[in-house]
């Protein structure tokens, strides 16, 4: 794999991890919102991701074309489908006919969780860019 590759392959998984980061703003931010119906309620919302592969040159053991994992690919935003909690509140404005409002199903412990490891993983991303731009100026640095 080319050194520049890394920075191709860090570089996606950083925006995966800003999409995920965003991802979970969001859900923080109408964690607390409620609706009339069930169906208008919000519901947490998740990035779904995949590896992105390339065929390498020559055979693995056993006659098996390789492939390497070169990023990270953002295949799209699923919608929880766990339950929407109901509360009785007569006196809200959003409530329906039997005084009921519903809630979002954002679990707002879930998500400091995976705000916490998507920053750290965006960071491991930025550590392994910056060690290859340390390599690399060593390496260019050798031939003075």
């Amino acid at each position: 794999m080319s050194m520049f590759k890394i920075f191709d392959t860090a570089g996606s998984g950083m925006a995966a991890q800003t999409l995920r980061l965003n991802t979970v703003a969001s859900n923080l931010a109408n964690a607390d919102s409620v609706s009339s119906t069930p169906q208008g309620a919000y519901r947490a919302r998740e990035p779904l991701f995949a590896a992105v592969k390339q065929q390498v040159d020559g055979l693995m053991a056993g006659g098996i074309d390789a492939a390497a994992t070169t990023g990270v690919k953002v295949d799209g935003v699923t919608e929880s489908q766990a339950a929407i909690p109901s509360r009785y509140e007569p006196g809200n404005p959003m409530a329906d006919a039997n005084g009921y409002v519903y809630g979002s199903n954002v679990n707002p412990v879930d998500e400091l969780v995976n705000m916490i490891s998507a920053s750290r993983s965006y960071q491991n991303n930025v550590e392994v860019m910056n060690t290859t731009k340390q390599l690399m100026v060593k390496t260019l640095e050798l031939g003075k």
